[in-house]
């Protein structure tokens, strides 16, 4: 059967600060998307990352579809309303326009589709980053779906063999979307090329070559973009098809826990590692530090099985752990050289008006 899955993100308010959601807001948000599932959903499965509240849902009426899109706005406005009885921190904080236009794309959320012919055994993940940009998963897709040092069933399967390609959206573009395609591994380093600035340029989607399937997808919305001004970070999610054409799941592992330094922080300045944790951990009150969570699911009739959380296994602690000390050693340089994002990523922020004053005294 022919299947969407759809990841929705947000961020509409936390407990203290930026740390988590409510109780009682994610229960309003899961009471509204749950109470579609039999009608426009087949299944929906809703967690949070940090204070970012996240939507799964499985259903068959394709990608941008606009009567899902306004579920997942209806939910998360009605959290939204939550919170602010609640007096929660940042409030609607990503809903970024007063209208539903549609879809959700350039309103504030996050928003990650794929559409497919669901396999005998469909397994999948889910990605939910916070505190972090658009880029910040590159490295790791990159060497989970192009570096045989990394994903080994790229020598050791037929199916994998023949590689994969790339789609890389210029995340600097703000008059329209602006895309390239590369196959891996001719185009492999021009595909570095690109991807080693997480800043500037982000996977939009990976597809197998030898079967034309998607493999995976990562939403690329900016919120400065849409706002014109600093107003948090952008926080990926992503969806993930693997096995038998695809990599393995525990292929990905690897690749997170090298931790890559991305853009993050308390205010979203600094570059910091991104750290794995366990789904529904709330942010860290060390600097922010970037997070991702992942959750594992077995598909089938476009319905989800129990989840398996990819980080909960003790072998991540040490990786945790270990993080803390590359995060340490960066934040200890405070705002100098490469510990603070460059003055691109700045420009949303005060520090941008405050150059400008400065300028005017120069001589």
């Amino acid at each position: 059967m022919k299947v969407t899955l759809s990841v929705l993100k947000a961020d509409i308010g936390s407990v203290g600060g930026h740390t988590l959601p409510s109780r009682r807001v994610l229960a309003r948000v899961e009471e509204v998307v749950r109470g579609e599932v039999g009608g426009l959903l087949l299944d929906a499965h809703v967690f949070h990352i940090g204070d970012d509240i996240v939507l799964l849902l499985s259903h068959t009426h394709g990608v941008r579809n606009p009567a899902v899109h306004e579920l997942a706005w209806k939910a998360f406005r009605e959290g939204t309303e939550v919170a602010k009885e609640e007096g929660l921190y940042g409030a609607g904080q990503d809903l970024l326009k007063d209208a539903f236009s549609g879809n959700l794309h350039g309103l504030g959320p996050q928003v990650a589709e794929m559409e497919f012919e669901e396999r005998p055994a469909e397994p999948f993940m889910v990605l939910a980053a916070d505190k972090t940009e658009p880029g910040a998963f590159n490295l790791p897709l990159y060497l989970a779906f192009a570096d045989p040092m990394y994903s080994s069933g790229l020598l050791l399967s037929s199916e994998l063999r023949p590689g994969f390609r790339f789609r890389i959206m210029d995340l600097a573009q703000t008059e329209r979307d602006s895309y390239i395609v590369l196959d891996a591994p001719e185009r492999l380093y021009d595909i570095a090329a690109l991807l080693r600035d997480s800043h500037r340029f982000g996977i939009e989607s990976i597809w197998s070559r030898r079967y034309g399937e998607i493999a995976a997808v990562v939403s690329t919305t900016r919120l400065r973009n849409i706002a014109g001004r600093y107003v948090g970070k952008d926080d990926p999610v992503a969806l993930i098809r693997t096995q038998k054409i695809f990599p393995a799941t525990e292929e990905f592992g690897p690749p997170l826990a090298l931790a890559p330094f991305v853009a993050g922080d308390t205010r979203g300045s600094h570059h910091l590692p991104l750290m794995p944790v366990r789904a529904n951990t709330p942010a860290s009150t060390f600097f922010c530090v970037p997070m991702v969570c992942g959750l594992a699911f077995s598909l089938k009739e476009g319905r989800f099985s129990e989840p398996v959380d990819l980080f909960a296994d003790p072998v991540w602690d040490a990786v945790r752990a270990k993080v803390v000390e590359k995060a340490q050693e960066m934040r200890r340089q405070g705002f100098y050289g490469p510990a603070m994002l460059p003055m691109e990523e700045l420009e949303y922020t005060g520090i941008a008006e405050r150059l400008r004053e400065l300028e005017r005294e120069f001589s």
